[in-house]
């Protein structure tokens, strides 16, 4: 199998994989957004399955290349990456601990059962309003608290 021993255990590789920061947003990483789809051994080639956030990403290329990174720094020679599209990736893919995470930093997280009032992540008021469906990436939007008056970006369900 080249550089390792033995070949590692797929709840190992999934682990190595949520240390791996989403480019975008770094307190996040790829397995809590949801877009590792797959990990699997086939005979000695690791296959990572991929699904962008949306078929454009500007990022998909770093993503890409954070993987590779992490998982040759683990040791891992013979690596594939397969980027799947179908089905399109959808803000239900984000884990609870992510959607923890994005508030934490400050990003609303998509919360479907909202409907239109998007909490402050910082107060928790719903007392919010829409300022631009277009954030610092296609991802987002930007969103004002009338409450506590801070500006927060809003990650768009999707």
């Amino acid at each position: 199998m080249g550089e390792t021993e033995t070949r590692p255990e797929l709840d190992e590789v999934w682990s190595w994989l949520g240390q791996v920061p989403d480019p975008e947003i770094p307190v996040i990483s790829l397995v809590d957004l949801g877009i590792i789809r797959d990990v699997e051994w086939l005979d000695d080639r690791l296959v990572v399955t991929v699904t962008p956030t949306y078929s454009g990403c500007p990022a998909t290329s770093m993503i890409n290349f954070e993987i590779e990174k992490a998982l040759r720094g683990h040791g891992i020679a013979d690596l594939e990456l397969k980027r799947q599209l179908s089905p399109a990736w959808t803000t239900d893919w984000i884990s609870a601990e992510g959607l923890e995470k994005l508030r934490d930093y400050g990003i609303a997280p998509p919360l479907r059962n909202m409907g239109e009032q998007v909490p402050c992540p910082r107060c928790g008021s719903l007392d919010t309003e829409l300022i631009s469906q277009f954030g610092s990436t296609p991802c987002k939007s930007n969103w004002r608290c009338k409450a506590c008056l801070e500006p927060f970006e809003r990650f768009k369900c999707h």
